[in-house]
């Protein structure tokens, strides 16, 4: 069974909608500054992007403040062709316990990742439904760590039931992810060495602020 090219599937939308002379209207999750350095890089080219910041799974909450901060100030300094703008989901912690119960001791890349991914995703995708985007898409898949076809699965099921289309994507593919690190760098980026929750870090145990 040969695995798809989520990469070249993006790159067909993109050029049908250049070929159609529109600049489609693109809802992009992002999980923090670091990653998004590079999606919005290559996708300011060819969309109007709202940058939707939802993140519930993030902990401690100074660590929330600082990764949204950062993401502010991202796109305040750097250069896009069309416009973007940052759009911040409400942060509410049990949303994601919630959504990891009973996962808490999964390793890191399994179940409760995925849960994780579809917090987001269908929170996304509601978004771009009701706010009558063209499109939606994370840029979760730029990390090496996480699963790309996991969360096209998940953003496309998510489509469907929301009835908006869902941008296919793999940022990892072409050096996307070297790239991220470049405009890190570049910018000065706060780069955090955790993936955002409390079980991603060692010797945590569920937060007591809850």
């Amino acid at each position: 069974m040969n695995r798809r090219n989520y990469q070249k599937e993006m790159e067909e939308h993109i050029l049908r909608a250049q070929k159609e002379g529109k600049v489609p209207r693109l809802l992009l999750h992002s999980c923090c500054a670091p990653c998004s350095s590079y999606v919005l890089e290559y996708l300011s080219g060819y969309f109007s992007i709202t940058l939707f910041y939802f993140n519930p799974n993030i902990y401690p909450p100074e660590e929330y403040e600082k990764r949204v901060e950062e993401q502010a100030r991202l796109i305040e300094e750097q250069p896009h062709l069309y416009p973007v703008t940052l759009l911040k989901g409400e942060y509410d912690p049990r949303r994601f316990f919630e959504a990891a119960k009973g996962h808490e001791k999964d390793r890191e890349g399994g179940e409760r990742c995925f849960r994780c991914y579809e917090l987001r995703l269908r929170e996304a995708a509601e978004m771009a439904a009701e706010g009558g985007y063209d499109y939606f898409t994370t840029t979760l898949s730029i990390s090496p760590l996480k699963n790309a076809e996991k969360l096209n699965e998940i953003g496309e099921k998510a489509a469907e039931e929301f009835g908006v289309a869902y941008l296919p994507s793999d940022f990892k593919k072409k050096g996307g992810y070297q790239r991220s690190v470049e405009l890190s760098r570049e910018y000065g980026l706060y780069r955090q060495n955790f993936c955002g929750c409390v079980y991603s870090r060692d010797g945590l145990d569920t937060p007591g602020y809850l």
